[in-house]
């Protein structure tokens, strides 16, 4: 059995900053990639930034030049600076992760609110 768990979320003033982390744990084989997708009330959850387990990174455009994903393959731990918070960032935010044998996995969510 295989289990995310996310931590980090809380309410925040806008430009303000948070940090994500989210820990795999169980039965894992090969962690390729990691990430994180956000659900705002009213929206379709949406792609906010991943991570191959070589480094390499893709963000959406909203978010490009202040949030930073990161990951510790020793820890299977993957994790996101969210800096300059806007309003609009309000969400539940997931993260996943995709393992070559049992495919991916979610998280349990974790929300995160920016006051104006």
């Amino acid at each position: 059995q295989v289990q995310l768990v996310e931590s980090g979320g809380g309410l925040v003033q806008a430009g303000g900053s948070l940090r994500l982390s989210c820990a795999a744990s169980g039965s894992i084989f090969s962690i390729t990639t990691m990430g994180w997708y956000r659900q705002a009330p009213g929206k379709q959850r949406e792609l906010v930034a991943r991570i191959w387990r070589d480094g390499t990174t893709n963000y959406a455009d909203s978010v490009k030049g202040r949030f930073i994903i990161s990951r510790d393959n020793a820890k299977n731990t993957v994790y996101l600076q969210m800096n300059s918070l806007k309003p609009e960032a309000t969400a539940v935010y997931y993260c996943y992760a995709y393992d070559t044998h049992w495919g991916t996995r979610w998280g349990q969510g974790t929300q995160v609110t920016v006051s104006s």
